[in-house]
């Protein structure tokens, strides 16, 4: 791993502050990466700014990342920057780099490198547009500080994993100048009737992701107060887009739109069990296997061309599937028979692995390996179906392109369904969504 000495350090009464919230103290883990927290502001200057390195680095502490911070802009070039693995803009605001600085850093992000802005980041640099394609969205104002529900749109990213799909909390919401719904994918939102002074129509991103120009970035509204860095939720938050922005944990955040819910989290109208065994709906909205072998499908409707979108989680050595381009048929056995199976178990030979379409063809395991989030932790598959073809990406990389030549397993027309394999297996579902697409000549 690499070494490098701090190049500021914080206020001591800040870091116990925080550190007190995390209990009782626990082995320190490996080093997994490098960050560095820049917080130079050149306009208003938030007094929250301390307490957010502080938490910065005591979540990196207990995450093994080893965590820098500076208001020095010379710490901006290619030969510093390589050494790190993200830059949080922690309530930057402002021209806070020069001409080199910015071609120094547009290079890091070109080569991988990972960006998190946080609350005031996107009052900065309003005449550097790298930067505002990078931040997502600059800052047009705010009203007064105060409650807002916010509403939680994938609840597999791991910056909103933990999160309620509502989650109630205090800070000043900012209104930015552009939607970014369109470019980069929207983890949270806010809801503009729970509180006054939201001026996007009803459509107001407040936490998104993206890839952009060969990097990673993470923006999150909130961070204005103190208090949100002493609030264990808001660390999660923080966390969490930090280990994406890092490359230490993976998602999906290619820009999501024109899907519809078939699981919403609260309804199985149109869901029906096939075979043994069953799934448990928890209050978070989680279906989870039990028993089996059976099979959860969609018996609503059929489809013929969609792009299907859901997040799963495992336990541990266990085994599931999701189903697709099977006949309606309350035998599970039908689906196998039938249709094709997405694996999700990873412990399996390569044709029945996670990725693979079960029994014909593998994924690609490089990439695989790449996307794929351990156990307990969730992942994001999407599913597309065109014509004969079938495509796979785990976590927004692809890893499987799949093309039927067997008259009896059709995928033009067909169901969907996910897996409860056996007593053992546990496997968790959540957020089915479908986009369906144009279906093209026969």
């Amino acid at each position: 791993m690499r070494t490098t000495r701090l190049l500021t350090t914080t206020a001591l009464g800040a870091a116990l502050l925080l550190g007190c919230l995390t209990g009782p103290a626990a082995a320190k883990p490996t080093e997994t990466g490098r960050v560095l927290v820049f917080s130079k502001t050149a306009g208003f200057r938030h007094d929250s700014i301390p307490d957010g390195i502080a938490a910065v680095q005591q979540l990196g502490e207990t995450d093994g990342l080893t965590v820098d911070a500076t208001e020095d802009a010379t710490a901006f070039t290619t030969r510093n920057l390589r050494r790190y693995d993200a830059v949080v803009f922690l309530s930057t605001t402002g021209d806070v780099l020069d001409s080199a600085q910015q071609r120094a850093f547009e290079g890091y992000i070109r080569h991988g490198g990972g960006y998190v802005g946080v609350h005031a980041a996107a009052d900065t640099e309003y005449d550097w547009p790298f930067y505002g394609g990078l931040a997502g969205a600059w800052f047009a104002s705010h009203p007064a500080i105060q409650p807002a529900t916010v509403v939680v749109e994938d609840h597999a990213h791991p910056s909103t994993a933990a999160l309620p799909t509502r989650w109630e909390r205090t800070d000043e919401w900012y209104n930015y100048r552009a939607n970014p719904r369109e470019r980069a994918h929207v983890l949270a939102s806010l809801d503009e009737s729970s509180y006054s002074g939201g001026t996007m129509n009803g459509d107001h991103p407040i936490a998104w992701c993206q890839s952009y120009q060969g990097g990673r970035a993470f923006y999150t509204g909130g961070g204005h107060t103190r208090e949100s860095y002493a609030d264990p939720a808001f660390r999660a938050h923080l966390l969490g887009g930090l280990r994406w922005a890092a490359g230490t944990a993976q998602a999906d955040c290619r820009p999501e739109n024109g899907y519809r819910r078939l699981f919403d989290g609260s309804s199985l109208e149109g869901w029906r069990q096939a075979g043994p065994g069953s799934f448990t709906l928890s209050a978070g909205g989680t279906l989870t296997s039990s028993g089996g072998m059976g099979l959860l499908w969609y018996a609503a409707s059929g489809f013929s061309s969609y792009s299907l979108k859901l997040d799963w989680k495992i336990t541990g050595d266990g085994n599931s599937g999701v189903f697709v381009g099977f006949p309606p048929s309350d035998d599970p056995w039908s689906a196998v028979d039938n249709g094709y199976e997405v694996q999700i178990d990873a412990t399996d030979v390569p044709e029945k692995t996670t990725g693979s379409v079960y029994g014909f063809q593998s994924a690609d395991l490089a990439a695989r390996d790449r996307a794929l989030n351990p156990p307990g932790e969730w992942n994001t598959y999407e599913i597309r179906v065109e014509g004969e073809r079938l495509r796979i990406w785990l976590n927004g990389v692809p890893v499987n392109d799949f093309t039927n030549t067997d008259p009896a397993r059709s995928l033009r027309d067909g169901h969907i369904g996910i897996q409860n394999h056996g007593a053992d297996d546990q496997v968790s579902f959540r957020d089915v969504r479908i986009k369906e697409l144009p279906v093209r000549g026969r």
